[in-house]
């Protein structure tokens, strides 16, 4: 790209979010230095460059966790965030961090641009993902012209049961220079926000008929409260003579929660009128803290338990409560660690240990949608493993059009801004290259054996037999993992059935006729798909 400007954008990460770690990116927008998210507690605070200002886009720990640190070492820095998201994080201290960690926030209400520093001004966007997630659009004036450059921190275009989706119509037209975005899922596809959380309802609910107690292990803020409004609201469990349980740090983390009521969406707020969005001991399904284990004993079995992700789970399965489901998060990265103690259970045949998924972040196809939408010019992919980010930034829809890099720590990333676009130099996917061929009744697909050299490899041929269906003219492989396998009772078998363009109510001669679409008028693929998306047939 022809740069004709004199003002120096680039982007130095700290951490891009690999392997499990925080992220932290310092950004440099002609001389205003900016730390966006401070997800990393071991940095070397002393020896760290000055900046104007810290933005943190949410409440989860690999975002925040390093903002105590950075504080006591920096306290003159201006910490800018969302309203909700000061509230949420001290939920991340210790109770003694959180009295020794009560320093001020400058929060920043939705879509009300703020001036930060000399020609500097940002402006925030709701994210999804979680209540108070932001999204950040820096503006940096200059005479000859304006740079944008937006960060999305974690974001979600679909909406959760608790917070709202990352609007793209807000976002059109926006047009940043430098578009910062997370790629957590890579290219996978998901089947319909609503689709997830019936199946894992559904699973619930057959857990508890057959007798097993379910035990959910979460992190403290987000997807426990989402499972918990769900079961507490949804048609299976409505009036259901049950008891939930919420351990610890999720309890904290709800009392929170409701004293932001105001701040969630009208839905959630309509519901808190009519019965408690959270603790409930007289309408059913009944909703308690747990205080001790003893607690189980006193109620009704068989029961749901939610605890903290990094509780010692062994010490919930008493003998006297009967068996147990256990139900664990599909996360995006195959490197995040379970739940303590997960693997003393394996044996155990009074447990059963399935996965369940009810994505926090937008799958592939929505954060390509996102990115045509707001047509940058450069594109960063962060959080998420390498592999993932790779095979986005990889994509020939991508690369074809905009400049992307895919950095490693400490990497710096010069982005210079014209008006002329070069090819830019894309990262290389792996392809492999095999045979087919039909004896009888059998196909046989043949590989190289190099394959088995990626490290997703081990645990998608974990017991050697493979799952395989259409996605479009596609045929996908996956493998059908040791617990799937194992469990006979299960219906862990996922829906191939993705709501797209071909099944919308909209969709008619190859073309979209929804004019609350992005794609309204323009001819789509069947396997396509938008957030406005309609089905021929409601679910019953």
């Amino acid at each position: 790209m022809s740069s004709n400007n004199s003002v120096a954008l680039s982007c130095f990460p700290y951490s891009v979010g690999h392997n499990g770690e925080g992220v932290s990116l310092l950004l440099n927008m002609g001389e205003h230095p900016i730390l966006l998210d401070c997800g990393l507690s071991k940095l070397d605070f002393p020896k760290f460059p000055p900046v104007d200002l810290v933005f943190c886009s949410h409440a989860h720990s690999d975002h925040c966790r390093g903002l105590g640190a950075f504080h006591q070492a920096f306290p003159q820095v201006p910490i800018y965030t969302s309203e909700v998201t000061a509230k949420l994080i001290p939920l991340n201290w210790s109770l003694d961090q959180e009295s020794q960690a009560s320093f001020p926030y400058h929060t920043v209400g939705w879509r009300s641009p703020v001036t930060v520093g000399e020609n500097l001004q940002l402006e925030l966007f709701p994210a999804g993902h979680l209540p108070g997630a932001a999204a950040i659009l820096l503006t940096y004036h200059t005479p000859k012209r304006d740079y944008k450059v937006m960060y999305t921190g974690d974001f979600s275009v679909s909406n959760f049961q608790l917070v709202e989706g990352l609007s793209i119509e807000n976002l059109r037209g926006i047009a940043p220079d430098v578009l910062i975005i997370e790629g957590s899922y890579g290219t996978v596809r998901h089947p319909h926000r609503r689709q997830q959380e019936k199946q894992l309802m559904e699973r619930i609910e057959q857990a508890l008929s057959s007798g097993k107690n379910v035990l959910l292990p979460v992190p403290p803020i987000g997807l426990g409260q989402e499972i918990l409004k769900l079961l507490r609201s949804h048609h299976q469990f409505t009036g259901k003579d049950l008891d939930i349980w919420v351990e610890g740090k999720i309890s904290r983390a709800c009392d929170v929660y409701l004293e932001l009521l105001s701040q969630f969406p009208l839905s959630v707020q309509n519901f808190a009128k009519h019965q408690s969005l959270f603790w409930d001991e007289r309408v059913c399904p009944r909703m308690s803290k747990l205080h001790t284990r003893e607690d189980l004993l006193q109620g009704k079995l068989p029961c749901i338990v939610l605890i903290d992700y990094d509780s010692e789970i062994l010490s919930y399965l008493s003998p006297k409560l009967g068996e147990w489901l256990i139900l664990l998060p599909e996360h995006p990265e195959e490197y995040v660690t379970q739940p303590t103690g997960w693997h003393s259970l394996q044996n155990l045949a009074s447990v059963t240990i399935e996965n369940y998924l009810l994505a926090e972040h937008s799958d592939g196809r929505n954060t390509t949608q996102l990115i045509h939408n707001l047509r940058p010019q450069h594109i960063i992919f962060v959080h998420g493993s390498p592999t993932y980010l790779v095979e986005l930034a990889s994509l020939a829809e991508l690369c074809n059009r905009y400049q992307v890099h895919s950095p490693a720590n400490g990497t710096l990333v010069e982005l210079p801004i014209g008006d002329r676009f070069i090819q830019p130099k894309t990262p290389t996917p792996t392809y492999y290259e095999g045979e087919l061929s039909e004896t009888g009744s059998y196909v046989t697909i043949t590989l190289p054996d190099t394959i088995n050299s990626d490290p997703r490899w081990n645990k998608f041929a974990d017991t050697g037999i493979v799952e395989a269906r259409w996605q479009g003219e596609e045929l996908v492989l996956r493998g059908i993992p040791q617990r799937e396998l194992l469990n006979s009772q299960s219906d862990s078998k996922i829906s191939v059935d993705l709501d797209c363009c071909r099944s919308c109510r909209y969709y008619n001669h190859q073309r979209c006729w929804n004019q609350a679409s992005p794609l309204y008028g323009f001819k789509v693929i069947p396997e396509g798909y938008c957030p406005v998306f309609e089905p021929l047939e409601k679910d019953n």
